[in-house]
């Protein structure tokens, strides 16, 4: 008996530790806010929506003298969806918290300006800067936007 107790006590301790969901999902709220892109044309708030981190438009400056509230998404494939306002439309889905790196995965960044959407990853350096890389395929061929978390 003294055998089986040692054994079972042996395999619980060896066994792969999950951090609870709750506990990952707080680790990854750090994400939560408001950032602005480095140049300043671009505020995205993240949010979390079940177990993924979403970004959505809440302001931009463009060259042209439209309000933002009257620009719309007119270069998405969809002709459908050609007619939505960019103000308030998510550009980053389906970030998840990776605990063991640190960082969000398996996401996409959708670019308005083109119309087009990309693979996407983030990582927080330090409290207040945020990298979001959009890529196409591959990690090491892509972009990378750097954020600064708005007070």
């Amino acid at each position: 008996m003294l055998k089986a107790f040692l054994i079972t006590s042996l395999l619980l301790l060896a066994a792969p530790h999950k951090p609870a969901i709750k506990a990952v999902q707080a680790d990854g709220d750090a994400i939560l806010g408001k950032w602005t892109s480095e140049d300043q044309k671009l505020v995205v708030e993240m949010y979390r929506s079940g177990e993924e981190y979403r970004g959505k438009m809440v302001w931009f400056k463009d060259d042209e003298s439209k309000p933002m509230n009257e620009w719309t998404d007119k270069h998405n494939p969809d002709e459908k969806l050609r007619g939505r306002k960019l103000l308030g439309m998510d550009v980053v889905t389906g970030l998840k918290y990776d605990p063991e790196d640190k960082s969000y995965d398996e996401g996409h960044i959708y670019e308005a300006k083109s119309g087009k959407t990309w693979n996407a990853t983030a990582k927080l350096a330090g409290n207040d800067v945020l990298k979001v890389k959009g890529y196409w395929h591959m990690k090491f061929i892509g972009r990378t936007m750097i954020f600064k978390r708005m007070k």
